[in-house]
């Protein structure tokens, strides 16, 4: 087991919208160069999770702290600058951009304290060859796959110490989801700390170091991927797999 102290720390996060709370007691960690997942079913409080995370939800209660700072109440920008970066369920690409303009439009450099590795546009153009044959056209006349490829490119320009990738194969195309899923595993070998969302729990059982189930906004259960498949009533119960 890795001990070394946690990048993320989330400790008994509260948050909701209006009068209908959704969080009631988070509590995770990510350590440096690790894969977590969240896994659950919808509604159960993981994308509330990350939108908190991120600063787009206020917290009622609780803590969240990267690299040792405290990150609530934050603004998004802030938030980036600890070195966090979000792929965004639906994407979020902006579509009246260019595929470069979108991955120069909030690049920054890497901080003192992050990784030895730089992302620049030659990067991520060798990560994703065919972002680079369409480096001029708008976000609105790639594909799918290709915005997708975009946004992790877009979140990688930022050079940050920990990527949240919500729900990052979601309605692909089966050659593209495997482009993605290759793609998350070679960042992992770089050292990149995770957090993913996804679905697919056969991906995420070979891919990640831990999980943690989430059940009406918080963890009702965390392990490593041999004790998911020693207790399948686990899938069967919280995931309805």
């Amino acid at each position: 087991m890795n001990e070394r102290k946690p990048y993320l720390s989330v400790r008994g996060l509260q948050a909701g919208y209006g009068r209908a709370q959704v969080l009631f007691d988070m509590s995770f960690d990510v350590r440096p160069g690790e894969v977590v997942t969240l896994l659950g079913r919808n509604g159960m409080g993981r994308s509330t999770t990350v939108k908190c995370l991120f600063g787009m939800l206020p917290c009622l209660a609780g803590d969240i702290t990267v690299a040792g700072e405290r990150a609530n109440g934050r603004a998004p920008h802030r938030i980036a600058r600890q070195g966090l970066a979000l792929v965004p369920e639906g994407r979020q690409i902006f579509t009246e951009l260019s595929v470069e303009e979108n991955l120069v439009a909030t690049a920054r450099g890497p901080a003192a304290s992050g990784p030895a590795k730089a992302w620049t546009l030659d990067g991520i153009y060798a990560l994703f060859p065919r972002l680079k044959e369409r480096r001029t056209n708008l976000g609105s006349q790639l594909s799918g796959g290709e915005q997708q490829m975009l946004a992790i490119g877009r979140a990688l320009m930022t050079n940050p110490r920990l990527v949240v990738l919500d729900e990052a194969t979601e309605g692909l195309a089966p050659v593209i989801r495997d482009e993605i899923w290759r793609t998350i595993r070679q960042l992992k070998a770089e050292g990149l700390a995770l957090i993913i969302i996804d679905k697919n729990i056969n991906r995420l059982l070979d891919l990640a170091d831990r999980h943690y189930v989430v059940e009406k906004g918080r963890v009702v259960w965390s392990g490593d991927s041999d004790a998911i498949r020693s207790q399948p009533h686990l899938i069967h119960q919280y995931l309805g797999v």
